[in-house]
């Protein structure tokens, strides 16, 4: 074990390589090792059958950090946009889809009432949301206060959310922890507007419209640059691809197909990684893109860690509960009323928040939606490079699918496919002919093939409770962990979860303050 000096960075998602980048810039020897044979993690794009690429996990850019693109330049290193913002198409199988684009409603079934409404509506929850996206480029403050610069940053949330004005601050402090459900039955009449909104709060949690918090995970979801989600050319992947050619010109090493096994601990400090091909590789810090539990627990050794701290990451919520589905298709599907003008755009299924509500019930005993709800793009309309001429692929987010199965993904996996194309095809007639190959990724496969804990993509709940100076837990929440020499930098510390990069840039701070040359 040589050269002391070296950061390793274990795991080339978005946020390692994020974090790769800017200690490489700062002027640091640093290595990143990735366990897979790509970089990107869940943001990458790969070939279903030949001739098809489909984006494996995540699928649509809307929260990326904006200081992480100009900072990095990321379109000087390839990334570029298919279509720069999305249009939002509840589909209708029996009649017009409901179509939403910024913060007005274009067309579709909604009352002359919510239409009037919905932009007063969006409008203010992008405010309430800008609160948090203000805290995003933040190193989060501590619980205890030693110093009144260690004060500071938690008199800044308190400003942020001051300078709101008193009434949208007393409505802010009000809505913040409700339910979805609730705030919707209040703003708007239109069934389809509502369960449009509800899917947007709950995707990727585990949690339904009448939950509390869902409107915070709402806000988190509109806290990005971004009012409407993205599609890259390429794929999600070619974000990541950007990510790590901005890391390799900063002068940062990737090394594919390392998977680490474990970190090495000398006199209460990690010293290094032990790889599973047997090789030890020494640093003077070593920073995890991989999730909290994966790294505290399997990496690092529960012994390592005090009993109180291991108690409380232990009891941190991170299953998973959503699904994918990547279709290879022989043509384009025919979506019941939907205009050939609107097949590439975000399609959901959600008709209306009991709908989506109706879709949770089943996760909370461990089964999963027979009427799922689903966020559908097909990219090959804007980016044909991902298919054949004249064919395409289909990528579908899928709400409910618990990792804890009572019945095991092994055993259920075939007949959840069958039961989320029968769902594609009541709104899309004619589409299971269509299909070349399929494609379901469990939560459970999550875990398996990106070694996602728990195969929660967010590494952990978007929760008030672990939030911030919570999130991962207390004593943990400001990327330095416990033991001496390791750091976070992935989705389970601040701002939490999406393609944003801001948790690899706050890390990749608090590394080049608490690791000196």
């Amino acid at each position: 074990m040589t050269d002391a000096g070296r950061i390793v960075v274990i795991g080339a998602g978005h946020n390692g390589l994020t974090c790769a980048a800017y200690l490489a810039r700062a002027g640091r020897e640093v290595l990143v090792l990735e366990a897979a044979h790509q970089v990107g993690g869940a943001a990458v794009t790969r070939e279903l059958t030949r001739g098809f690429r489909v984006p494996a996990v995540a699928h649509l850019l809307q929260l990326l950090d904006p200081r992480v693109q100009k900072e990095l330049d990321l379109a000087r290193h390839g990334l570029a946009l298919a279509r720069p913002a999305l249009k939002t198409v509840a589909l209708n199988p029996e009649g017009e889809p409901l179509v939403l684009e910024g913060n007005r409603i274009v067309s579709g079934p909604a009352s002359a009432a919510d239409r009037a409404a919905y932009p007063d509506f969006i409008d203010r929850m992008r405010r309430y949301a800008g609160v948090l996206a203000r805290q995003h480029g933040r190193v989060p403050p501590r619980l205890a206060w030693g110093s009144w610069r260690e004060a500071l940053p938690a008199g800044l949330i308190a400003l942020d959310i001051r300078r709101l004005g008193r009434e949208d601050m007393r409505e802010f402090l009000r809505v913040v922890t409700m339910p979805i459900h609730d705030l919707l039955e209040e703003s708007f009449e239109s069934p389809a507007l509502k369960g449009a909104i509800a899917l947007d709060a709950v995707l990727g949690t585990k949690l339904g419209p009448r939950s509390g918090n869902s409107v915070f995970t709402y806000l988190h979801r509109l806290s990005g640059e971004s009012q409407d989600p993205a599609l890259p050319r390429g794929g999600m992947g070619a974000v990541s691809e950007a990510l790590a050619a901005a890391a390799r010109a900063a002068g940062a090493e990737i090394r594919l197909s390392a998977p680490v096994a474990t970190l090495i601990v000398v006199d209460g400090c990690v010293t290094g990684v032990k790889l599973e091909s047997g090789e030890e590789i020494g640093a003077q810090a070593v920073v995890s893109n991989a999730d909290p539990k994966t790294t505290l627990r399997t990496l690092l050794g529960a012994r390592h860690l005090e009993a109180e701290f291991a108690r409380r990451l232990e009891h941190t919520r991170s299953i998973g509960t959503a699904a994918k589905l990547n279709l290879a298709l022989a043509g384009p599907p025919q979506f019941t009323g939907l205009a050939p003008a609107l097949a590439g755009e975000r399609l959901l299924i959600a008709p209306d928040s009991g709908y989506v509500d109706e879709a949770f019930n089943p996760a909370k005993y461990r089964d999963y939606s027979r009427s799922p709800v689903l966020e559908i793009t097909v990219p090959s309309v804007a980016d044909p490079e991902l298919a054949p001429v004249g064919k395409h692929v289909l990528s579908a987010i899928v709400q409910y699918a618990p990792y804890d199965l009572a019945a095991g993904w092994d055993n259920e996996r075939d007949a959840y496919r069958e039961i989320l194309i029968g769902v594609l095809e009541r709104h899309a007639p004619g589409l299971r002919k269509l299909i070349v190959a399929a494609e379901v990724l469990t939560p459970l496969d999550l875990e398996r093939q990106f070694r996602m804990g728990g195969g929660h993509w967010h590494h952990g709940e978007m929760t008030i409770d672990q939030f911030m100076m919570l999130r991962p837990v207390p004593g943990a929440a400001q990327y330095a962990m416990p033991v001496a020499g390791l750091y976070l930098c992935g989705a389970g510390c601040h701002p939490g979860g999406g393609v944003m990069g801001a948790a690899g840039r706050n890390a990749a701070r608090v590394v080049l303050e608490g690791a000196p040359r």
